[in-house]
């Protein structure tokens, strides 16, 4: 896996419901290195610290090979890295293949593969239609956040080393895919439910399914 773009947004702000809101979702390739911190990704725009940010969402990561698909079904748009708000776009991401809790070496940083991403009503007013949203959630691969184990400068062309793997987990797709369906399989919601790599709130909800 290898970094193809780093991404940065600046505060955008769109009508929403009849009032004015700020996004940071509308990012765009930078040729400056990004300096990873265990929050945020240093300079880039976070509009609302209470849904993204924060040690579990500190970097958003998302496939280049899947941009092929997305400009098939939205041909018409202004199509550039970063347009599902990621701050890295990584060429070799294949998600199948990534799993929860893994630890990688890029650039200078060390980080874990977290959260999945939840798409709201931002990524539908980016492209025009809030159908993007369960359309994303039926393709099945929506990136991954990333925690950020040791600070560090990532760019263009540093590569995700393998550092460890949980010997239990699963991956990236399952992962996304298990919080979108209506049955869920139980063995893997108990790794969701035990995973230190995924929020306690988020932990609570996949024990909920176990009771």
């Amino acid at each position: 896996m290898k970094i193809i773009s780093t991404n940065i947004g600046k505060p955008t702000t769109f009508i929403w419901n009849g009032k004015e809101e700020k996004t940071g979702i509308y990012k765009l390739p930078t040729d400056q290195a990004l300096f990873l911190t265990k929050n945020d990704v240093l300079t880039d725009e976070i509009s609302n610290r209470l849904n993204h940010g924060g040690y579990y969402k500190a970097c958003y990561v998302f496939s280049a090979e899947q941009y092929p698909y997305w400009k098939n079904e939205y041909p018409d748009l202004d199509w550039s890295w970063g347009m599902f708000g990621e701050n890295l776009t990584v060429a070799g991401f294949d998600e199948t293949k990534v799993f929860l809790e893994d630890i990688y070496q890029v650039g200078e940083a060390l980080v874990q593969v977290s959260q999945y991403r939840e798409p709201c009503y931002k990524l539908g007013h980016k492209f025009g239609t809030q159908q993007v949203i369960k359309q994303f959630i039926q393709h099945g691969f929506g990136g991954t956040y990333l925690s950020i184990l040791e600070e560090g400068y990532v760019t263009v062309g540093d590569e995700f080393k393998l550092v460890e793997r949980p010997e239990k987990s699963m991956t990236v797709a399952d992962l996304f895919q298990l919080v979108h369906a209506k049955e869920k399989d139980l063995e893997l919601v108990r790794i969701a439910a035990n995973s230190k790599a995924i929020p306690p709130k988020k932990r609570i909800w996949f024990e909920s399914f176990l009771k």
